[in-house]
């Protein structure tokens, strides 16, 4: 149980109306309290506009009586008494309607198993012999969504109302993990709800499990975006997020015979409780076709015709802040066809031909990047991304023309934000919106559209930044592919004015790659036409100005600047590590920390304390015994909870180095196995090596890794001579919920990639936040990780990035690896220890030096002894517990929170919400209390 559910609340007098600063009381517990939604307080002109909808009605008599009345109830009696409305009877008490929709749903006990049992029967339509532990989560999850509705239209409506700057976040993926804890908190209903169903026989964490992990994303990229959603609502800010509903997700990754097998992630077989398919909300979206060009007078003016239409459904989720009714919108689109059937193929026999335009049509929504080694999957994923981007800007363009009317304005009231290049194509989708639709003149679109766009960057690896052929946007978008020309060539006359006479310059400038087939550099589109590019760590961002684009940073100075990434404390503390929430609670007195991240600074001064150290090792203890028992329960494998926990969890690719990881494991058996023929396995630390992670299908590398680290874990782990000192394993299917379990149990977490290659990393602010001791290279946000929480803190090993370059450049001359301890480890797979050797013979020959890009030969020596240091340091356990606490101590800065302020204040120039009164808001059982601990 977290600290902010830990105990009811007593009964005191709360606000029961809120919106224009007017209250009245009731003698409830906040989580009982009826709370009155008034729509009045917002604006009695949308209230005016809505009666005139409904009634049809528009007099100054009717504007009268709106201004005098007090409640739903007297405008409809003032209305028939004036005689104003003698035809509200035909029409229908509608006002009625407003009334019964000005209260929140009620959340004590009663009131939520009555709403559960109507679900189960009404909704669901299961009767009381079949009301089973499933049956029990859909109905929870309804009825927990229906309140979250009522503060989503809510928002929404203040939105609206006073058209302040929206912020629109554009992502191919979100890691949104389970929603059913996570609203439970953000709501404040949870010991309410767990109440409920214990009445009915029910535990609500059993109910956890139930929920699949929506599939909607692959790694940090997805569970970024998710993270700033929340903090994004928790801070009040008007923001909707957009992306892809995917059919079928990612993959699920499943395991055989230590190899990785993708199968179908099925997370919507059972229907998404969560979402409101909004069926009223369908747009066009064209691939292919024609362009033609005519002249209007005098101006040129272009048509795109023809082609195939698909439509783009929204979807939408509800994103609730923390202890706010700011409820923000994630709206995600499925495709469908434009035309329902063929029914005329049909009749004529075609069976196939009949529906092969809804296969076509949806298969650009059923998976989140598919394999682009063949060219149908390259065109699949250009479809995805302009299907999405298209979707996503007719609706923000649609909405801004419901309040305004000058486009000259639409920066000052959007901003959207690029995470990564793959929305990028929305660049020219804006323009060619803005050009064709709305009948701007190009500067103008231009300038609209650089004002209007940021570009969150996510890699310094050359060979990720993406690009298109150039025939293949003219297959798919042949007006997009003349929009970005015409960018291209006033573009390039401004390089040839800043680097005159320089064509090595403009070449590596330019928008179009002049290969063959040319290319279209989308990095290069989104600078070029963006306000802000930002990196996500300091060291990244500095790559990116002094080296990456260097040239680009030369022409516009400013426009580069760094934010770096940050996690959300709600789900990653207070969701996923109850107990230290607590624990940290109790301490200082203050459960505050869950919406200022940087109140954990002041568990520096309690980081000696002998009684705040054994808490806090009981608590990693428990923490450990979940995750044991997990693993006992999916894998039928048992390990020691009091052993050391070495964990390694994230994607699975050469630069993130899980090869340099499984090596060393390898020498740490042949270790073991050398001291238990000379009988000294006495003093030896009980070690559990655990990694997760999925490798791209198409991946060769990375799935071979795989097939290494599961054929050393047979190994390791059915060797009885050296009595279960080592255990390794591969959990599969890694994902947000997995993580939620795996991050609260690590003594040390790996983040031990090869330095300058990593863009930031949030897993590694996982552990630290939870405990987790890390191990790692100046790499990413390990660096400011490291500052944050103290050099001593830490395990830093390895090559520098300034230092990676010229070793590459040495290690070209040498043919054979120096390390003896790497040696014999090579040896060992070459002997066959791990299976068929010439499994591994592309792993073993990447290992020579003048093959070994990412160093791991050069780190293995200094990677062995960090791992020595550590186990000197967990011995001392005292010791151990004061870095610890001091790991989680020094982590404020690393809140999503932080980065979405930096973000609002620094590129967006958008202002978060006030809201009068707050009926989520409760006070802290921890205010006033004295800690927990003695000083």
């Amino acid at each position: 149980m977290s600290s902010h559910q830990v105990a009811s609340t007593p009964e005191k007098e709360v606000a029961v109306r809120w919106g224009d600063g007017v209250t009245s009381t009731s003698p409830k517990s906040p989580q009982s309290a009826p709370k009155t939604r008034n729509y009045r307080a917002y604006s009695m002109n949308h209230l005016t506009t809505s009666f005139e909808n409904l009634f049809k009605i528009s007099t100054p008599k009717v504007r009268e009586i709106l201004s005098r009345s007090n409640s739903f109830e007297e405008l409809n009696e003032l209305l028939r008494s004036s005689g104003a409305a003698d035809d509200l009877d035909e029409l229908g008490d509608r006002s009625r309607l407003w009334s019964m929709m000005s209260d929140f749903l009620e959340t004590d006990v009663a009131t939520i198993q009555r709403k559960l049992s109507d679900h189960v029967e009404y909704t669901l339509a299961r009767d009381r012999s079949s009301f089973d532990e499933f049956a029990c989560y859909q109905a929870t999850a309804l009825s927990i969504r229906d309140r979250l509705i009522e503060f989503w239209n809510d928002t929404n409506f203040r939105f609206a109302e006073e058209n302040p700057k929206r912020v629109y976040y554009l992502s191919i993926e979100y890691l949104m993990g389970r929603s059913l804890n996570n609203a439970l908190l953000n709501l404040n209903i949870k010991d309410n709800y767990a109440r409920a169903l214990k009445g009915f026989g029910y535990l609500l964490e059993d109910l956890f499990d139930q929920e699949s992990d929506a599939g909607l994303g692959n790694g940090g990229l997805g569970r970024l975006a998710a993270c700033y959603l929340d903090s994004l609502a928790t801070q009040n800010y008007a923001a909707w997020g957009y992306g892809i509903r995917y059919t079928y997700g990612m993959f699920r990754q499943e395991i055989f015979l230590g190899w990785q097998a993708e199968v179908p992630d099925r997370w919507l077989a059972f229907g998404n409780p969560w979402e409101i398919t909004r069926v009223d909300v369908k747009l066009p979206v064209r691939f292919g076709g024609e362009v033609s060009s005519f002249i209007v007078d005098g101006v040129p003016e272009y048509s795109w015709e023809g082609g195939e239409t698909v439509l783009a459904l929204a979807h939408d989720t509800p994103v609730p802040g923390f202890n706010t009714p700011n409820t923000i919108n994630l709206r995600l689109w499925s495709s469908e066809p434009s035309n329902e059937f063929d029914l005329q193929s049909f009749n004529e026999g075609n069976y196939s031909e009949a529906v092969a335009r809804r296969q076509s049509a949806e298969n650009i929504s059923s998976v989140l990047y598919p394999s682009d080694s063949k060219s149908e999957g390259k065109e699949l994923r250009l479809k995805q991304q302009y299907f999405f981007v298209s979707a996503t800007l007719q609706d923000v363009i649609r909405r801004f023309k419901k309040r305004n009317s000058d486009f000259n304005t639409f920066p000052d009231k959007v901003a959207i934000q690029l995470n990564d290049t793959h929305p990028t194509i929305s660049i020219a989708e804006l323009i060619r919106l803005l050009v064709d639709v709305e009948k701007l003149d190009w500067e103008t679109a231009c300038s609209i559209t650089k004002r209007t766009f940021a570009y969150t960057n996510h890699t310094v690896l050359p060979e990720a930044l993406e690009r298109w052929a150039v025939p293949l946007f003219q297959k798919l978008l042949p007006r997009h592919l003349q929009i970005i020309f015409d960018i291209n060539a006033r573009f390039l006359k401004e390089v040839a004015v800043r680097f005159p006479g320089d064509e090595a310059v403009l070449s590596r400038l330019s928008i179009i790659e002049e290969s063959h087939p040319k290319q279209i550099r989308m990095a290069n589109l989104a600078i070029v036409m963006s306000h802000s590019v930002n990196g996500v760590a300091a060291i990244h961002s500095d790559i990116l100005q002094k080296s990456l684009f260097k040239e680009f940073n030369e022409m516009y100075p400013g426009k580069f600047l760094n934010i770096t990434n940050g996690i959300t404390q709600r789900r990653w503390l207070l969701g996923c590590n109850p107990r230290l929430t607590e624990l940290i609670a109790n301490t200082l007195g203050t459960d505050g920390f869950l919406t200022n991240l940087d109140i954990l600074e002041q568990l520096r001064a309690h980081a000696n304390n002998r009684k705040l150290q054994e808490q806090w090792l009981d608590v990693k203890l428990a923490n450990k015994k979940v995750l044991a028992e997990y693993l006992q329960k999916h894998l039928s494998i048992t390990v020691d909870p009091h052993s050391f926990f070495d964990i390694q969890v994230k994607r699975i690719h050469e630069y993130k180095r899980q090869l340099l990881n499984i090596l060393r494991v390898i020498y740490l058996w042949q270790d073991l196995r050398a001291k238990s023929l000379a009988k000294q396995l006495d003093d030896v630390l009980p070690r559990v090596v655990i990694f997760a992670g999925k490798a791209a299908p198409s991946y060769h590398r990375a799935k071979l890794i795989i097939k290494l680290i599961n054929s050393v874990a047979e190994r390791v782990n059915n060797d009885r001579s050296i009595n279960g000192l080592l255990k390794v394993v591969f959990i599969p299917n890694y994902s947000v919920s997995l993580a939620e379990i795996i991050v609260p149990a690590s003594d040390i977490s790996q983040h031990i990639s090869t330095a300058g290659m990593e863009a930031s990393g949030t897993s590694n602010m996982k552990f630290a936040l939870n405990g987790g001791l890390i191990i790692g290279t100046l790499d990413g946000a390990n660096i400011e990780i490291r500052d944050a929480i103290g050099h001593e803190n830490m395990f830093i090993f390895g090559l520098t990035a300034d230092q990676v370059g010229p070793t590459r450049v040495a290690n070209a001359k040498k043919h054979a690896v120096q390390d003896p301890r790497l040696v014999g480890v090579i040896e060992a797979i070459r002997d066959g220890e791990f299976g068929d050797p010439s499994t591994f013979n592309e792993i073993v020959d990447s290992l020579v030096p003048d093959r070994d890009y990412f160093l791991l030969g050069d780190d293995f020596s200094s990677y062995v002894y960090a791992h020595n240091q550590v186990d000197r340091k967990f011995r001392n356990r005292h010791e151990w517990a004061k870095m610890s606490i001091m790991s989680t101590a020094g982590m404020g800065m690393f809140s999503s929170d932080r980065a979405i302020r930096e973000y609002a204040e620094k590129i967006w120039d958008a202002k978060p919400f006030q809201w009068e009164i707050n009926p989520l808001a409760k006070p802290s059982k921890y205010s006033g209390v004295a800690a927990a601990v003695d000083s």
